[in-house]
């Protein structure tokens, strides 16, 4: 009590001290040095960084004509932003847009080469963004009808609201190549006699639920349509559907459903034939701590009436503490060989051929990760087994173009990659792919690379100054020359640089040499690439 009476005196007496400590008025008045200290409740938030200025551009031209496709295995993939430092969110917002988000990019060289390509990026908002790219390149060699040229457009956009995702492509692409790989001494034929063109037309959309939803239902339904026609009354239609559904029990358990179709419908010399596809592949997903897997049976109707049935296995175990992961499995797919796959994979192929859908099983031990920020890896070693492989071989007469033969091949295949990269100085990868088939229906694999090598670096020597090069290793190819007998073709070697150099902010120039060795190798038998090539010119963003 005594207590109490104390304070509430002090509380009385408090206004009539403070009074009498006032100053007379007129006086000076003193205060004494103190520290004011301001106590206010702040929340720090990190500002939206701003998006790196890319550079958009074609890869280093392929003079092999047509492009040498790798299966490359996954990778982790960086992207490095510069970061502005932590402030107040009242010292405002800095807008994170690209200065220049279009370009277009021209210029010419030896080799009777004429490049173009353009990209328009800036037609965006909110809730969408959309894409434009448009591209040429021709060339001409020193062999008679040695000319090839390829002229193509994408275009694609996204709309993202409530429901998910929307997106939608169109793109449509000419080609034109010349057979000229006979003997130009026993024939003699015109540039329209041996020119082969092809163009396409393709449009698809597809919606992608929310992945952040509360809902347990996660779907991403697909269409496609598409036209492939050739010269020679050669032509293709094709309709594709999927349909991937899972849904989730718990956060660990997925129920999962794929579905898919591919009708196509291939037409050559007035005859055509059906090549269809439907797949049915229920199963399970689950991911359980360290581990994950799923298991999908699938159930394939083919061509003919032919039922097929693919399994998808896989079972996973990620250390995440060493950013590791190791995975087994077993996938069996089956392949519609359309006449677009493979005119795309071989130009230079008749145009008319025999419709025989391929069925692939790979059993598989798949380790990938990285090591500290800059450096990740991948590494697979797969058991195959193909049905009805499709290989080339040089047709019989003036042996100008292929013809497909379907061979059973069983192989034992290596996979390799890596990429090292520091910031935005400079980045380094290698991919490397080694086969062995140790069984095959036929004398060889025609055509098919035992060894697939492929390496580049990017470094930005200045601000201003952009570095890059290539280089590819193929081996192990066996051909039939014209005396039927067969051969192996001569390692292929091929290293390319470029370099741009930004003259002011919106103009740049570039060069590109490729096959710098000027190697005059042969991808396919008898047809004799360019050799070395070099091209330049200006780039304008706006």
């Amino acid at each position: 009590m005594k207590a109490s009476r104390v304070y509430l005196l002090a509380f009385l007496l408090g206004p009539v001290v403070a009074s009498a400590q006032r100053p007379a008025p007129g006086s000076d008045t003193v205060l004494k040095g103190s520290t004011i200290e301001v106590i206010q409740s702040y929340k720090p938030r990190v500002k939206q960084s701003p998006k790196p200025e890319w550079k958009p551009q074609l890869p280093p031209v392929d003079t092999t004509h047509p492009s040498l496709t790798f299966d490359v295995p996954q990778q982790t993939l960086y992207y490095t932003y510069n970061s502005p430092p932590l402030r107040p969110l009242a010292l405002g917002k800095v807008a994170g847009e690209l200065p220049y988000p279009n370009y277009i990019k021209a210029g010419g060289g030896n080799r009777s080469t004429a490049y173009v390509d353009a990209g328009i990026g800036g037609i965006t908002g909110d809730n969408y963004e959309t894409g434009l790219h448009l591209h040429h390149l021709s060339q001409k060699g020193s062999i008679i009808n040695q000319q090839s040229s390829i002229t193509g457009m994408e275009a694609e956009g996204t709309l993202h609201n409530t429901t998910g995702d929307w997106h939608a492509s169109v793109a449509a692409a000419h080609s034109r190549y010349h057979y000229y790989g006979y003997d130009h001494i026993l024939h003699n034929y015109s540039a329209d006699a041996v020119r082969q063109t092809y163009t396409s037309v393709k449009i698809a959309a597809d919606m992608a639920s929310k992945p952040d939803t509360n809902s347990q239902l996660e779907y991403h339904p697909g269409i496609s349509g598409s036209y492939y026609g050739a010269r020679y009354n050669t032509s293709e239609i094709s309709i594709g559907l999927n349909a991937p559904v899972t849904y989730h029990l718990n956060d660990n358990v997925g129920l999962h459903l794929g579905l898919s179709a591919a009708i196509t419908s291939y037409k050559a010399d007035s005859i055509t034939t059906a090549n269809n596809m439907l797949l049915a592949a229920p199963g399970i997903k689950i991911n359980i701590d360290d581990f994950s897997g799923h298991a999908l049976a699938g159930f394939a109707l083919g061509k003919g009436g032919s039922t097929y049935f693919l399994p998808d296995l896989e079972v996973a175990y990620s250390m995440r503490d060493y950013l590791f992961r190791m995975s087994v499995g077993w996938q069996a797919k089956l392949r519609q060989n359309t006449y677009e796959q493979l005119t795309t994979e071989n130009p230079y192929m008749l145009s008319t051929y025999q419709v025989i859908q391929t069925r692939t099983d790979e059993i598989y031990i798949n380790a990938q990760g990285s090591l500290g920020n800059h450096f990740s890896y991948a590494a697979r070693g797969s058991w195959w087994n193909y049905f009805d492989l499709p290989t080339f071989l040089n047709d019989s007469g003036d042996q100008k173009a292929f013809y497909v033969l379907y061979q059973n091949v069983k192989a034992l295949s290596f996979q390799l990659s890596a990429r090292y990269h520091m910031a935005s100085k400079w980045s380094a990868g290698l991919t490397g792919e080694l086969f062995s088939f140790y069984k095959s229906s036929d004398q060889h694999v025609w055509h098919e690379p035992a060894t697939r090598i492929k390496g580049d670096v990017a470094v930005a020597v200045t601000p201003k100054l952009d570095v890059t090069a290539y280089g590819f290793v193929l081996g192990g190819i066996h051909a039939r020359n014209t005396a039927f007998t067969a051969v192996t073709l001569k390692t292929i070697a091929d290293i390319g640089i470029g370099a741009e150099y930004q003259i002011v902010p919106r103009l740049s120039a570039f060069v590109q040499i490729n096959n710098l060795l000027n190697s005059k190798y042969q991808r396919w038998q008898g047809y004799e690439v360019y050799g070395f090539n070099i091209y330049g010119g200006l780039r304008l963003k706006f």
